[in-house]
């Protein structure tokens, strides 16, 4: 209903720019034809006409149309705040009344002699620089910050990056209608939703120059994050709370979720479209039509062994001996071993066990350490059913370490479907593929909106994301497959990276003592700043943006002194 009743508004709008164009003078048919009457607006508000090219930009054309209706009642001797507040805030009807209002003329801006001050310096650089924000943030580049360990130790909690949107091809926003710059919730609210749906798009992508590719490290939209509680949502998924809860204590607001020993009160539940969810960063292990399978915690894509990331982190059990070797919060910051990855199991008078989370060469490092009796690497057996793990059912006994096989499906693959498999493909079939439709079942046939169905051809790919943190990641192990259209970008550039003082209370702490540190002792990472993200990790950009820094800056200082001997001598 929302889009029906924006196209009304548009063409409202249109009919009243071909009043308004009449006003002016100009030919009114132009008017009718998109995008190219706001170019030609221009030269009645006295704006650059490239303004217009603006308006392809969905999301960003919506604040355009507030510029257009602002300065369009300026034109028209409008000039009171009232009106510049409704021009900007419903600027559809509005070009409707200056167009017909017969009373109403065209005076162009020339009239006003002196240019508000306020409009000049602020109003007109302020929408603009969100403008140009917003295309940037939308089609471009995104910031984003590392909220988790599950890529640990390649990308890090505090690693603060730009995301590459155009490798894979920009997505048009879906929800068009939201606050600049935030992503589902409003800046300070933990529940208020920052977009509207009244206008809602088609999915839609611009061409990228590449497709996702195994071992690149990618951004996505969480997939299993559609609906969320908003209370719970930052901790787990909202079905893994209904497989342990269950549906009706789920959808209530009030109960108390216990979470490890956190009692957290359930809070809304929410739907949210493809583009306001949570966006998630992993590694790519298997693309479309790849059939994959986890032995003993490695990979197997296509019965072809894959190599392990170079800092892909495992639980260890670390057996000491007490009186030579005490893991506490110094040690484990020494060796870069987050407080929050390691738990004692058990201990007695002589010697402890620990669980503790880090990449094969630290626990190479662990053997080799006085005190240290044994390391050993967590594998959970095959055969031993995680109801935490895809696709949650124990007729797939699948976990962590021993998982599949499992093929991916792709774009114009057939699968057959029937009841023993319907687990592995039905949140494709309901909800991913090819919009929301009801899958059930009757005896031993699989119902596809009611229709029996034996076999399914898939509309999109599909790929396989999992986390280096192997045993701390919520990953497709988790909640499956990620299809096309929830991907993102490709992280592309870490510009800064601070430690957490939850995971490193020792060395994490001291924003200004912390200056002077070095990256072992302090809170920042000095080897991160500047990096380029690779594909066998980060690659350090340092000098080469030193160098453009101190080129700009020369250029510059050459540049006032070359203009202030061209100047003409004051009198």
């Amino acid at each position: 209903m929302g889009n029906y009743i924006f196209l009304i508004l548009v063409i409202i709008s249109f009919v009243g720019l071909y009043k308004i164009f009449e006003k002016a003078g100009l030919p009114s048919w132009k008017a009718l034809i998109p995008i190219y009457n706001f170019w030609e607006l221009g030269s009645i508000i006295n704006r650059p006409k490239w303004w217009g090219l603006i308006m392809i930009v969905p999301g960003v054309n919506l604040i355009m149309y507030g510029v257009y209706g602002f300065h369009l009642a300026r034109a028209f001797k409008k000039r009171m705040n009232n009106d510049l507040i409704i021009a900007s805030l419903m600027p559809y009807l509005y070009f409707a009344y200056l167009g017909f209002n017969k009373d109403l003329k065209y005076f162009g801006v020339a009239d006003i002699k002196t240019e508000s001050s306020f409009i000049k310096n602020w109003a007109d650089p302020i929408i603009f620089a969100v403008v140009a924000a917003s295309i940037i943030r939308g089609f471009f580049f995104e910031a984003f910050t590392i909220p988790t360990s599950s890529l640990e130790k390649s990308l890090m909690v505090g690693d603060f990056l730009f995301v590459n949107k155009i490798c894979y091809g920009a997505k048009v926003p879906q929800t068009p209608i939201a606050f600049p710059f935030a992503h589902h919730t409003l800046p300070f609210t933990t529940e208020t939703q920052s977009y509207l749906e009244w206008i809602k798009l088609p999915y839609m992508r611009l061409p990228g120059y590449s497709k996702p590719a195994k071992g690149e490290i990618i951004v996505f939209n969480y997939p299993d994050g559609d609906t969320v509680t908003t209370g719970t949502q930052q901790y787990t998924s909202y079905y893994e709370m209904v497989r342990r809860f269950g549906y009706t204590n789920m959808n209530n607001p009030n109960f108390m979720v216990d979470l490890g020993g956190m009692r957290i009160k359930n809070g809304k539940k929410v739907g949210r479209p493809v583009d306001k969810r949570e966006h998630y960063v992993k590694r790519c292990v298997a693309t479309a039509g790849d059939k994959l399978e986890i032995k003993d915690g490695e990979i197997y894509i296509n019965d072809v062994k894959q190599d392990m990331p170079e800092h892909a982190q495992h639980f260890h059990r670390v057996k000491v001996l007490n009186q030579v070797l005490q893991i506490d919060e110094e040690f484990l910051d020494k060796h870069d071993i987050y407080v929050t990855e390691a738990y004692p199991i058990a201990n007695n008078a002589d010697t402890s066990v620990y669980i503790l989370n880090m990449p094969a060469d630290v626990a190479t490092q662990m053997k080799n350490t006085p005190g240290v009796i044994d390391v050993q690497r967590e594998i959970e057996p095959k055969g031993q059913y995680s109801s935490s793990i895809f696709p949650h059912n124990p007729r797939y006994p699948w976990n962590n370490d021993n998982f599949g096989p499992l093929t991916l499906p792709s774009a114009g693959m057939t699968v057959k479907i029937d009841t023993s498999n319907l687990c592995l493909y039905e949140k494709m079939l309901t909800t991913y593929d090819n919009g929301i439709h009801q899958v059930t079942t009757s005896g031993a046939q699989v119902l596809y909106d009611g229709l029996p169905i034996t076999e399914y051809t898939f509309k999109q790919d599909y790929y396989w994301m999992m986390g280096d943190n192997r045993h701390n990641s919520a990953d497709s192990r988790s909640w499956g497959v990620v299809p096309f259209d929830h991907i993102v970008g490709r992280p592309v550039f870490v510009w800064f990276s601070m430690k957490d003082p939850k995971n490193n209370p020792v060395s994490g702490n001291g924003i200004i003592s912390s200056l002077s540190k070095n990256s072992k002792e302090g809170k920042y990472r000095w080897e991160r700043f500047m990096c380029y993200v690779g594909e066998k990790g980060l690659v350090s950009w340092k000098i080469p943006v030193a160098i453009l820094v101190i080129l700009s800056f020369g250029y510059n200082f050459w540049n006032k002194k070359r203009k202030a001997k061209t100047a003409p001598p004051k009198k």
